[in-house]
């Protein structure tokens, strides 16, 4: 039996631009292993690799039913969702903050390629330093607050949850504990709240000897020693992008960090 694509397409439009890169790359291929069929335009400047990462995606996407295509900006700016990966690389040694100079002329670019910007679109930042980029693309754009948002702190808080899972022995899920503050390295633990199943994270035994301060350096640094020892971050921020995609596209009314 045969169907017109039309029929066949996904609804709902999600955009990523830079998504030849790693990061990007890795947020369309979480994407797409998600169960929420999505139209998927993937943007970038380097038209003939983000072309090859498309079709690679697309043969990875039939299982869930999802459309993996290339779009150009003006399109992307009709989305539903804007997912924005592209960004200056960060370099062993160098801080998220130190990409800012690089990161505020490519996010600008973007920016104004993408106008007119779909008014219900919402934009998920994830390139770094992305509490500041987040802030700035909402001032460009002219969305409310509400519509444009970052990726926060859910990565980090996932390495703290992995750290705590393994320390106490407890599935990851079950722990709820958040990093919070800024995405970098003024970041801290929000230790007071913490919680594994509703029993206070301080009373569990193993937790009386650990150093609370050494814990919270080195999920800041996670990121530097994962950077010094390949190059990039991606695969954990690719799931945590699209975590957020999935939170919106289906309005789950997620807490999410």
């Amino acid at each position: 039996m045969l169907f017109r694509e039309e029929s066949m397409a996904p609804g709902r439009k999600v955009a990523v631009v830079g998504s030849a890169g790693n990061v990007g790359a890795s947020v369309v291929f979480s994407l797409v292993n998600t169960t929420y069929p999505a139209d998927i335009m993937m943007v970038d400047v380097n038209e003939r690799l983000v072309r090859g990462q498309a079709m690679d995606l697309a043969d990875a996407a039939w299982p869930t039913g999802h459309r993996v295509r290339t779009a150009d900006l003006k399109e992307a700016g009709q989305a539903d969702l804007i997912i924005i990966t592209a960004g200056a690389r960060q370099q062993p040694g160098e801080s998220r903050d130190d990409l800012l100079d690089r990161n505020y002329e490519i996010l600008r670019s973007i920016l104004n390629g993408l106008k007119p910007v779909n008014p219900n679109a919402v934009i998920l930042m994830i390139s770094n330093p992305v509490d500041v980029l987040t802030g700035i693309a909402q001032n460009i754009t002219g969305l409310p607050k509400s519509q444009v948002f970052g990726s926060g702190t859910l990565l980090d808080s996932g390495r703290l949850r992995n750290y705590l899972a393994k320390l106490i022995n407890v599935r990851q899920t079950s722990i709820h504990c958040h990093v919070l503050g800024e995405h970098g390295d003024s970041q801290f633990v929000g230790w007071s709240s913490a919680r594994i199943g509703g029993v206070k994270l301080d009373q569990f035994p193993e937790m009386q000897t650990i150093d609370k301060t050494k814990i919270e350096h080195d999920i800041a640094r996670t990121a530097y020693d994962i950077i010094e020892a390949k190059g990039a971050t991606y695969y954990g921020v690719g799931v945590c992008g699209a975590i957020l995609a999935t939170s919106v596209l289906q309005n789950q009314h997620d807490i999410r960090s």
